[in-house]
């Protein structure tokens, strides 16, 4: 186990390689979920088209089989990527495709009576989703993309692969030149398990802000002596 831990240099540039692909692979997989899933809200026929395409041809096939296609075969087509780059496509291209479903159901699932409210108003198109439909969707939008988020940073493990040195490549390494095969697979198990904790808090940060913002929660949430005191908004009758 010791020389497991004097590895420490390896695991922290181990995981510095997979919270990069995390938050690069994220951010594409973000933006192209927000692109493709409002597309399928559209009331034009060919833009949902747009939509189902893409959701479909990324969600039906396999993250390594995309990585291979970027990183082997695209090349003997005249096309190069640097090894970073075509691991951010291919989680980004793929976790993208469920995130557009995210989006899509979440627009979908705002109420009727607020988009109506919106007409009553004559908003345009355009003030509509900004205003009111996309605030709310996105409510709904981050519990799911917290799931999403965290698949991501997990299917990051198949870079290694394709030579990017990321915690699981980091334990093979250390497995095969210490020799300590429980030690190192548990290491990678609580890095992993660390890191996925960590996305994890900032998804359930990011959903408290969204419900204040919304109205839904209180600014400030009452402390328990507050409660107790029966302070005005305390939510306790004097």
């Amino acid at each position: 186990m010791a020389d497991v831990l004097d590895s420490y240099n390896q695991w922290l540039d181990g995981a510095w390689v997979t919270i990069k692909l995390t938050l690069l692979g994220g951010a594409l997989a973000l933006l192209l979920a927000l692109v493709f899933g409002l597309a399928g809200t559209s009331r034009h026929s060919w833009v949902r088209v747009l939509n189902r395409v893409y959701v479909e041809f990324f969600r039906g096939n396999a993250t390594l089989v995309l990585l291979f296609w970027f990183f082997y075969a695209l090349p003997l087509l005249g096309l190069r990527f640097t090894t970073l780059f075509a691991a951010v496509l291919a989680l980004g291209l793929n976790v993208g495709a469920y995130g557009a479903e995210v989006v899509r159901g979440s627009i979908n699932a705002v109420p009727k009576a607020q988009y109506e409210a919106t007409v009553a108003l004559n908003f345009n198109a355009y003030q509509r989703m900004r205003r009111v439909l996309l605030p709310q969707g996105v409510a709904l939008m981050l519990p799911p993309f917290g799931n999403l988020i965290i698949e991501l940073m997990k299917g990051t493990a198949i870079v290694s692969l394709v030579g990017l040195v990321d915690l699981t490549r980091v334990s093979k390494n250390i497995q095969g030149s210490t020799g300590e095969t429980v030690a190192a697979f548990t290491m990678v198990l609580v890095l992993y398990f660390v890191i996925a904790q960590i996305l994890q808090l900032f998804v359930r940060y990011a959903e408290r802000r969204v419900d204040r913002m919304l109205g839904r929660r209180p600014a400030r949430e009452p402390s328990l002596g507050t409660i107790a005191a029966g302070a005005p908004g305390a939510g306790v009758g004097g």
